[in-house]
């Protein structure tokens, strides 16, 4: 850069020495400015990177290229790549091996930049993609917490359509790569966890559901072709990963010990569905170890389940410098040699960091690695871009190759970004029905709170830039007049203004009190040690709704669960709302349900605990069940024990919903050959990977009907109370459907039950199993018992 420097001084000094007086310079001074400018941008790639997208076998500039095997789209993936990869080095071979790809030009391979992320909107936190004049923003929806408490399914892939189309769109000018790093499908296990808000909450069938309906909403392509990807995700961070930085404890040395029963009944089962039932294209490793192995280095975790047992068809991935991290603060290996062998020869395939560049070459010479295990993992990842049609010439001759710009932040997009977030947001208490308002009998409303009129904290972490933002104020005051106080500085809220705020609330119809956190309280490596409200926000509410003269409408927007009992009991407080962090259109949506536009149809994904919880429960105690012996009282509603603030699947409508059972078995025979064991001896259980598992279930038919004044869709869940053995859950659930109804309205529901998935309980040594005896099915109130037998 010197030199660029000095030539553009002597540019700049030429040009005004031969400025004639009137200011306008010589015409070929301008040229000498403008031809500097153009090499200034080419040499930095910016000219390209903002016009054209990045691929290989460009035979339109390469005809030469058209003889190369891999380079031929009518073979097949497995041809190509076995070609690709018998034509490196081994130093080629190895710059394959890291998220920035080296680049190999005797062969048309351009680099390529792997770390590209999308949890809830394509986002510049990665280095492969970014944001410019030409494409600005892009749609940046709710947190993936506050999406999960929509509970919907079609909306999980909906949105994950979207991103993938404004990814591709934004790949074909070279603003963005293929490969995403997404979703977090990590269980919500603590409160205090400052990621949780990147998951779908606490509950495996949901994170699974969630895990697996967004990569197909990011991978699925419209041509029908099932191997191609439209883009590749990722779902992370495997396994048992949920604590990031908590009183000394971090991420980088935690060691996760958890129970073969815990293992296979909570942590894996999101990741098993997003492998299985999503086909994933990636899944990445953790940071922490599990029961004393670092998870990249773990053999049994990467090639014997992800591979080996799930048929992973694609690529494994660290987190960012994880090999580093299990040898330079881990030390699990003597040396960096090692480690590069050890992560290698456990399955990894690409290491995000530079650590397997570095030490995989000495790993080899030094005999502690085969260069077949480096040949095997990239050709997983040559295997993912050539599903991606990176091989395949020029993308924009391809299926997606007229996505540009003008396909990103599309009014439709943004649409969906509101109706995602009013989907999501929770009604926790509206009592005596103060909500909706309306907006006509409202002639003032105060509007109170570190939160009131915030951008980028609607959007919380891993996000992108916004097509726009509309703030809460903004939502609010679209609709009727207002009056604003923050109440304190920022949400830590050290010292509440008082005054200011109970001043506006005393004169208005009605106030609403936006409170929360934000990043700076619950982010990555950042968990809470309390998870009341923030510094004096709680005083500030208690005060506001002393002096309030009309309702007082509380809202919080945070990740985690927040201990609001003071609010919950308060009598003054007449609504709660919990609006997660509810992305670019967040302000309209809060405002949306506020004055009754629509109907709040969120339920809670995590449950609230009291501070008691926190002040009690370690952190880093993995277990899931309780321990009477010690007082331990469990995790989630599962088995958790204590008393709660808000439970799992809480949250209220402004109408009501009566379930009625129309079919529902009261037994069901597992047919059994005459010789198996449990003829002759009293099971309790059967094994699931017996032969008698094939196609059994039966359906259960509800009737729900809308009993309210007004239309609106409801959640229906089917919970399962199996029979107490193997420390068995108190309730876990089996299915959910989001159903909508206008007012005074009824429609069908129906459940398929899977009995060797749904009615199954985990044993201690990690085996799943068909419980016999009786079952107790929820929906609502309704309870059916269910008697299973042999």
């Amino acid at each position: 850069m010197p030199k660029q420097h000095y030539s553009l001084s002597r540019c700049v000094k030429v040009t005004l020495m031969a400025t004639p007086r009137n200011g306008a310079p010589k015409v070929s001074v301008l040229l000498c400015l403008s031809i500097f400018f153009v090499f200034l941008l080419l040499s930095s790639g910016r000219v390209f990177g903002q016009s054209s997208p990045v691929f290989a076998c460009d035979v339109g500039s390469n005809p030469a290229l058209a003889s190369l095997g891999f380079c031929n789209s009518s073979l097949g993936i497995d041809s190509r790549v076995a070609d690709l990869v018998k034509r490196l080095t081994l130093q080629e071979k190895i710059g394959f091996l890291v998220n920035s790809a080296g680049s190999v030009s005797r062969l048309g391979i351009p680099k390529y930049e792997w770390w590209s992320e999308a949890l809830h909107g394509v986002s510049n936190v990665g280095p492969g993609t970014r944001f410019s004049n030409l494409v600005p923003g892009a749609t940046s929806f709710p947190q993936v917490i506050l999406t999960a408490a929509s509970f919907n399914a079609s909306l999980f892939e909906a949105i994950g359509r979207v991103v993938s189309t404004e990814a591709r769109a934004m790949y074909n000018v070279g603003l963005a790569g293929l490969t995403y790093w997404s979703p977090n499908i990590n269980i919500f296990r603590d409160p205090r966890w400052g990621r949780g808000q990147e998951t779908p909450g606490e509950d495996p069938l949901l994170s699974s559901k969630y895990g697996s309906s967004y990569v197909r909403g990011l991978q699925q392509r419209d041509d029908g072709n099932p191997n191609g990807l439209k883009v590749a995700a990722c779902c992370k961070h495997y396994t048992a990963y949920d604590v990031d930085n908590w009183k000394g404890t971090d991420r980088y040395h935690f060691n996760a010990v958890v129970t073969k029963q815990d293992m296979d009944d909570t942590y894996q089962p999101p990741f098993k569905s997003c492998v299985i039932d999503g086909n994933v294209a990636s899944v990445m490793c953790s940071y922490n170890k599990v029961n004393g192995k670092p998870t990249c280095a773990d053999p049994d975790l990467l090639a014997g389940v992800i591979r080996g047992e799930w048929k992973l068809n694609g690529y494994i991935v660290s987190d960012c410098d994880s090999v580093d991290v299990f040898y330079n603060s881990q030390h699990y290996t003597k040396t960096p040699e090692e480690a590069a062998a050890i992560a290698i020869s456990a399955g990894l395939d690409l290491n995000c960091g530079s650590f397997l560049s570095k030490h995989t070459e000495a790993a080899v010479k030094g005999g502690l690695l085969a260069e077949a295990a480096i040949d095997k993992a990239i050709t997983n990842n040559f295997g993912t871009l050539m599903r991606l049609g990176f091989f395949d010439g020029d993308p924009r001759k391809q299926l997606y190759g007229k996505l540009g710009p003008k396909d990103v932040c599309t009014q439709e997009n943004q649409e969906l970004a509101r109706e995602a977030a009013r989907q999501g947001i929770v009604l926790l208490k509206n009592s005596p029905a103060y909500l909706p308002l309306s907006p006509t009998a409202i002639k003032s409303l105060a509007v109170i709170g570190p939160n009131a009129n915030v951008t980028k904290t609607m959007i919380g972490n891993y996000e992108g830039i916004p097509c726009k933002y509309t703030t809460p104020l903004q939502g609010l005051t679209a609709s009727v007049a207002t009056t604003y106080q923050p109440g304190c500085s920022n949400v830590a809220c050290s010292t509440a203004q008082l005054d200011a705020a109970k001043k506006i609330a005393a004169l208005a119809d009605a106030t609403v009190l936006i409170m929360g956190a934000d990043q700076s309280i619950e982010a990555e490596s950042r968990d809470r040690i309390d998870i009341t409200l923030p510094g004096q926000q709680a005083l500030l509410v208690t005060e506001v709704a002393k002096a309030s003269k009309g309702p007082v409408i509380l809202v919080i927007m945070s990740g985690g669960g927040m201990d609001i009992s003071f609010a919950k009991s308060n009598v003054k407080i007449t609504s709660i709302l919990w609006v997660g962090y509810p992305g670019e259109a967040g302000g309209a949506a809060i405002a949306d349900v506020i004055f009754g536009y629509f109907n709040p149809s969120g339920r809670l994904p995590m449950t609230w605990y009291p501070q008691s919880f926190a002040d009690k429960v370690p952190m880093t105690n993995m277990n899931m069940r309780p321990d009477p012996s010690n007082g331990y009282p469990g995790r989630s509603y599962r088995f958790y024990t204590g008393e709660t603030v808000y439970t799992f699947g809480d949250g209220v409508s402004y109408s009501s919903f009566k379930h009625h059972l129309v079919q529902a078995p009261k037994t069901f025979f597992i047919p059994l050959e005459e010789s198996h064991i449990c003829h002759s001896t009293r099971c309790k259980s059967l094994d699931v990977g017996d032969q008698h598992c094939q196609n059994l279930g039966f359906d259960i038919h509800l009737r729900v009907k809308n009993t309210g004044a007004m239309s609106g869709s409801h959640t229906v869940f089917l919970f399962s109370t199996p029979p107490s053995m193997h420390s068995s859950p108190q309730k876990h659930l089996l299915g959910f459907e989001k159903v909508f109804l206008t007012a005074q309205t009824e429609a069908q529901v129906r459940f398929k039950v899977d009995v060797c998935k749904d009615l199954t309980v985990v044993d201690e040594l990690g085996n799943r199993k068909v419980a016999l005896g009786q079952h107790v099915l929820h929906v609502g109130s309704l309870k059916s018992s269910l008697n299973v037998r042999i």
